[in-house]
């Protein structure tokens, strides 16, 4: 299949305003692309592109007083292929996971393990290790919180979202990580485009998406606490610890955000 991605975002600066923006592909899925995807700049100013440490392509760019805007349009093959369920992947003990999978077993900004931790184990203390825990946790989530645009702000973490029970897809995510890392199950959060392809159309106005990965069985799974059913058509961006590691743009600077536009769809053959 065949999936149309990109965006439009514009922010008003009153004064010259560096930024770090995660806009880009992840590097995995660039040999997917069926035309380029490039990071364009109205009006056009230097940028410079790098990897972090965690495998993400970033830029860095100043933007000029008034409007600066960011754009993207690209078309992309996906084979279609929905989230893989793997049941019965086992979990790893801590003892045997490799050293760069331990950090994505720690608190983080946005994932409070020590305020979870014993939220974690008496709800999922008594299911099997692995795959089974990982769906008691998503199923959890999915049941906790109400999915309310409303109620995102960018200072909620996990703890916010268990206590008030709305929210995002990221916060979805964040507080599933957050269980997971609690029951030594390590999670990474990822972010990236997720339009509505195999399921019907959503009224909300489309917007980049947050989903999160455990580690089983000495690989990665995907996984989504707001849906909680396998999808396809994800077009991933960007992994870290959490949304802190992926933000979409980073200002540092007052600016006020004008536009913001994000398109997922399937093209026919």
């Amino acid at each position: 299949m065949k999936i149309r991605a990109g965006f439009e975002i514009s922010f008003d600066c009153p004064t010259p305003i560096p930024m770090l923006l995660m806009l880009n592909l992840h590097p995995s899925r660039e040999p997917d692309l069926l035309t380029e995807s490039r990071l364009m700049l109205d009006p056009p100013v230097p940028v410079t592109h790098y990897i972090d440490g965690f495998g993400n392509c970033c830029s860095r760019i100043v933007a000029m007083p008034g409007r600066q805007t960011m754009r993207s349009d690209f078309l992309i093959r996906d084979y279609g292929d929905p989230d893989v369920q793997p049941h019965g992947a086992p979990q790893i003990a801590v003892e045997h996971l490799p050293t760069d999978i331990l950090v994505f077993l720690l608190g983080s900004r946005y994932c409070e393990t020590d305020r979870l931790s014993d939220t974690a184990i008496s709800l999922f203390g008594h299911v099997e290790p692995g795959w089974s825990r990982v769906q008691a946790i998503c199923e959890y989530v999915h049941n906790r919180i109400t999915f309310d645009y409303q109620s995102a702000r960018p200072t909620k973490t996990a703890w916010d979202a268990f206590m008030e029970q709305r929210g995002v897809c990221r916060d979805f995510a964040h507080l599933a990580i957050t269980f997971c890392r609690c029951m030594n199950i390590p999670a990474r959060y990822c972010t990236g485009y997720l339009g509505d392809i195999g399921v019907p159309l959503s009224p909300d106005p489309m917007d980049f998406s947050g989903w999160f990965d455990v580690y089983l069985g000495g690989r990665w799974y995907t996984c989504d606490a707001r849906h909680n059913h396998p999808r396809i058509g994800r077009i991933l961006m960007a992994r870290g610890r959490d949304a802190t590691d992926v933000a979409i743009t980073t200002t540092f600077g007052q600016c006020t955000l004008t536009g913001f536009t994000v398109v997922t769809d399937e093209v026919a053959s």
